[in-house]
């Protein structure tokens, strides 16, 4: 495994709906990378969430880039909005549609980068052929549609894979990892390959924002 930095991603999720404003603010002001904005559509997963007028209404609050992670049957109706309402990521489950590849390409003809996520039920081998065009692989590490859950150390191997192919065949895609991540976990899924780690709970339950990323890039880096 190369040195490469580690990205974070905290989601929305985990804090209060209420206060999306200031929460928006306090993971700008944390120090991380992008905004984790699970839309859910109580179909594809028990919960329902926000959709593009959320996400448009959120849009001028951070400069952060928005890291839209679509939990939602035939996302292909929703990726124009998504994308014209500000997300910079768009990613897609692969269970979640009969047109994977389509809607990969609709992401990027739409202006974003493009992502492909897969439940932990869905081996990784199922999307090889988009290792190509992905920007990144999603791996769940939880059951998809709520926080709070706990981590399944089985999904480590998939990652490991997913990094394998990517060395041996050049491929640029990043590699994301959502679901249960903490300090107990976090230098298992980096030294497996993850370059960004999705976050909800364990990072708004942490009273210093700062310090709890300089604590997990410590521990992910082996530096504590």
């Amino acid at each position: 495994m190369s040195v490469r930095n580690l990205l974070f991603s905290p989601s929305i999720l985990g804090g209060n709906f209420s206060k999306a404003k200031e929460e928006a603010e306090t993971i700008s002001q944390s120090g991380a990378d992008y905004i984790h904005l699970d839309v859910m559509d109580g179909h594809f997963v028990p919960e329902l969430t926000f959709g593009a007028k959320f996400i448009r209404d959120l849009r001028p609050e951070t400069d952060l880039v928005f890291d839209v992670h679509v939990m939602a049957e035939k996302p292909e109706n929703m990726i124009p909005s998504l994308c014209d309402a500000g997300a910079g990521i768009v990613t897609v489950h692969y269970e979640a549609t009969e047109h994977i590849y389509r809607c990969l390409d609709l992401i990027h003809e739409n202006g974003a980068e493009a992502g492909v996520a897969i439940c932990p039920g869905t081996p990784a081998y199922a999307v090889t052929s988009l290792l190509e065009i992905a920007d990144y692989v999603l791996v769940m590490t939880v059951n998809p549609g709520w926080g709070g859950q706990r981590f399944i150390p089985s999904m480590i191997e998939k990652i490991e894979y997913l990094d394998k192919l990517r060395e041996e065949n050049g491929y640029s895609f990043r590699i994301q990892a959502d679901g249960g991540i903490g300090l107990d976990n976090i230098g298992s899924l980096y030294r497996a390959g993850m370059d960004i780690a999705a976050i909800g709970t364990s990072f708004f339950r942490a009273s210093d924002k700062v310090g709890f990323l300089d604590e997990m890039l410590e521990s992910a880096e082996g530096r504590n």
